[in-house]
């Protein structure tokens, strides 16, 4: 049924929609090297994008459109927010990478950024089995494009065909764990899927037969071991800029849609899908941090630093039902520290991997920890925002990523279960551990001297977006409450709801 609620509810994807058409058909006029007009326009969407979820969310209601097949809450909005501002500084920063590899001879980068993004909205939002997995489409299949992008880079298309094909395989898994769950409960809608299964009405067996299926979706959407296969090659094998479009938003909506899935849809199975998500996360720590050690290109080197980040987001979400207990403050709790996490740990990324666009020159690709060397007596101030970015990732004070990571063990060590205390002491042991190839590459930059003795350039406008970026992720170290109030807050009320 169509009403102006349900317009209401689904705005931002008709305006990012509606653009993105706009936008490639303003394209084909357009003729300079660098896209201007395609990207000002792109940029100024984004941008109004970014403003109209930002005024939903903050107006805080909860409402659904189209017969409840999509919801428009306060935690969805400020993920929605954030992924735009997420995609215009991917944008920012890819731009003139993307320029000199002859990627924009069409406007086919913003436009599947656009679809890309849309797919996310549509993940964010998606209240029904069908239409979360229409947006994960939208979002995998332009990735898919976008990692071909450079059609002439043999590195490029054999990374997009890895991420095709396990995609594909991934997308199946997903799709039948959604597809037992429907035949076990006979509904695709997440709210009425919850009341069927806390009923007691439905055999256990079958629900948690689909349910494996749905988490080994969701772990190859986050990245989580052993679902990471395809996240190293592809973080080296696609282009730079298209490494970050990514390895940033994604990681939202993949937040997004565990959260709806498996908090709001399967919560009386959490004593199950706790269990997978435990094992997932131990896993992900500690494969991706041992394997992070042996690397010398820093894209792999980063991706496998993405393994072991996801692990304490998914040790966050594992946190927040206590021995079949769901109480509303301990879910208030471990589910904000995820989503803090993850809206940080995407932050951190666009700093450094815009450090590493920023080395790239025409025909030198900037990726291996060597060609970091003697950065600090090159540029300072990159040296300094690349140095922060790890910092944070390690979990070293006063960076963000130091209070993301003491906001999960904190819901962690709430429990008072011997068991999640001793998780905790794990995660800790792993992010030392972690720590050792962060600070590496530090000592790289500014205690090796320099292969090159050119000074590094970058446009005005990326300038001022990286320096406003790295700052970020210092302040929001000090001053981290304003941010976390808001993730609590959102989780508050997409609990409530």
């Amino acid at each position: 049924m169509m009403d102006n609620t349900s317009l209401a509810a689904v705005g931002p994807e008709i305006l990012l929609l509606a653009m993105a058409c706009v936008i490639a058909l303003v394209d084909l006029g357009v003729k300079t090297k660098l896209r201007n007009v395609t990207y000002w326009l792109t940029m100024l969407t984004l941008a109004a994008v970014a403003l109209y979820t930002g005024s939903m969310a903050s107006d805080g209601t909860t409402s659904y459109g189209f017969g409840r097949m999509v919801v428009n809450d306060s935690m969805g909005n400020w993920l929605k927010c954030f992924a735009s501002l997420a995609m215009m500084v991917c944008l920012v920063y890819g731009r003139p990478y993307a320029g000199d590899r002859d990627m924009l001879r069409g406007g086919e980068l913003f436009t599947l950024a656009m679809f890309a993004l849309l797919g996310i909205f549509v993940m964010i939002s998606g209240n029904n089995f069908l239409v979360i997995y229409l947006g994960l489409e939208l979002l995998t299949l332009s990735s898919y494009a976008l990692v071909a992008l450079r059609r002439d880079h043999t590195v490029a298309t054999e990374a997009a065909m890895k991420y095709f094909v396990l995609g594909a395989m991934a997308s199946g898994f997903l799709l039948y764990g959604l597809s037992m769950l429907y035949g076990a409960t006979g509904s695709l809608e997440i709210g009425t899927v919850f009341k069927i299964i806390g009923s007691g009405q439905v055999k256990h067996q079958v629900l948690v037969f689909g349910l494996v299926f749905i988490v080994a979706g969701l772990a190859f959407k986050l990245g989580a071991a052993p679902f990471h296969m395809w996240i190293p090659d592809v973080y080296q094998g696609a282009p730079t800029a298209v490494t970050l479009m990514i390895g940033s938003a994604p990681e939202l909506a993949a937040f997004a849609i565990a959260v709806r899935l498996l908090v709001e849809g399967m919560l009386p199975l959490a004593i199950d899908w706790q269990q997978m998500l435990v094992v997932l996360a131990v896993a992900s720590l500690f494969i991706g941090n041992l394997a992070a050690i042996a690397q010398n290109n820093l894209k792999r080197m980063l991706a496998y630093s993405t393994i072991g980040q996801m692990g304490f987001v998914l040790l966050g979400l594992a946190s927040g039902v206590v021995n079949g207990v769901a109480t509303p403050e301990a879910m208030r709790t471990a589910y904000s520290a995820s989503m803090f996490y993850i809206v940080t740990y995407v932050l951190t990324t666009l700093a450094s991997f815009g450090i590493i666009l920023l080395l790239a020159r025409e025909g030198f690709e900037s990726e291996e920890i060597s060609d970091l060397a003697g950065l600090n007596q090159r540029s300072p101030l990159y040296a300094a925002i690349m140095s922060i970015c790890l910092f944070s990732l390690a979990g070293i004070p006063p960076m963000v990523g130091f209070y993301a990571k003491l906001a999960v063990l904190q819901a962690l060590l709430q429990s008072g279960s011997v068991f999640y205390i001793g998780l905790a002491v794990f995660a800790v042991v792993m992010s030392l551990v972690a720590a050792f190839y962060y600070i590496r590459v530090v000592k790289v930059m500014y205690f090796d001297s320099p292969i090159t003795a050119t000074t590094v350039a970058a446009p005005a406008d990326v300038r001022v977006v990286l320096t406003l970026n790295g700052a970020l992720v210092l302040v929001l170290g000090i001053l981290p409450g304003g941010l976390m109030a808001l993730c609590a807050q959102a989780i508050v009320k997409m609990l409530g709801s």
